[in-house]
């Protein structure tokens, strides 16, 4: 049996639209299924801890990058394979995994039934799948969040600019800060850092192509340091990262490791997946091979 996990409000209701078309097919084949709508964070991740691995074949995703950070956090109590089918706005996991945009294509690579292993980001009692971003888009992330005109960006079909647009607002307010990271047994100093992600998968934000070289299954995390730059040489070097070619500027610095500790002269805002999950100090860890993916 294949339990689907519906974010209905995903991509301004754009996973409710996907779940109709999918359902049609999980009909048409005589799919043994079974569908839960979601209803906040909370209610996603005890769903998925109550599922039977004995029954389950796969735990199935329609929505977006939250909603499979909620899945994945219960996904770690029940090991049963995880399943996705974009429908969000970012849809950055989809992105980096090479997962196909239209719901025919995803659900039949579902139903293929090929299983692959990847590595999984932890913070405390939290895990992550893409990237864990501190600083600058830590708080870009809260704001997005929060933002009345994501839902309107959503309506018009250009939700990821949300994130673009709290960019340049948020570049003349924020203050950079002094940070100190021990990366497996090296201690780094950094002044004036806007921002470090920590990355299991090269995308977030919608798009922006923050550790090209990062990969799910190597063991290892990549972490994108941007720091010691002004504000308007920041706006300069912003628009390369969509590319990939941010890397190459003197003011980014990337690194590699399997266990980071982030200490900051002020606590600074966390997210993992987009969703906001403290402030600094923090200790990140990845750990190989955790969660099956089909």
């Amino acid at each position: 049996m294949y339990v689907f996990i519906i974010n209905p409000i995903s991509g301004n209701g754009k996973g409710e639209l996907v779940w109709k078309r999918v359902e049609k097919i999980l009909i048409d084949k005589q799919t043994n299924y079974k569908a839960y709508y979601t209803k906040d964070k909370e209610h996603v991740t005890e769903i998925v801890k109550t599922l039977d691995p004995e029954i389950v074949t796969a735990c199935v995703v329609i929505g977006g990058d939250g909603t499979v950070h909620d899945v994945v956090n219960g996904l770690q109590s029940v090991k049963i394979p995880l399943g996705i089918i974009p429908a969000g706005t970012g849809n950055d996991y989809a992105r980096s995994m090479k997962i196909p945009k239209g719901y025919q294509l995803a659900l039949e690579r579902i139903l293929s039934g090929e299983k692959k292993k990847i590595d999984i980001l932890h913070v405390g009692e939290r895990v992550c799948m893409t990237v864990i971003g501190i600083g600058f888009d830590g708080k870009v992330a809260q704001l997005a969040n929060e933002s009345k005109s994501k839902k309107i960006l959503n309506g018009l079909r250009l939700g990821k600019f949300t994130y673009l647009l709290i960019v340049l607002q948020l570049l003349f307010k924020y203050k950079p800060t002094q940070v100190r990271l021990e990366l497996d047994d090296v201690t780094y100093e950094f002044e004036n850092v806007w921002l470090i992600a920590v990355a299991n998968l090269p995308y977030y934000g919608g798009g922006m192509y923050i550790c090209p070289q990062a990969v799910s299954d190597d063991g290892a995390f990549d972490v994108c340091i941007v720091h010691h730059t002004s504000k308007m040489k920041l706006m300069q070097v912003f628009p390369k990262v969509f590319r990939g070619k941010h890397i190459n500027h003197s003011s980014v610095t990337v690194l590699k490791g399997k266990t980071i500790k982030v200490i900051s002269d002020i606590p600074v805002v966390i997210h993992g997946d987009g969703e906001i999950i403290g402030e600094t100090p923090v200790e990140v860890t990845v750990k190989k091979d955790v969660l099956d993916i089909i």
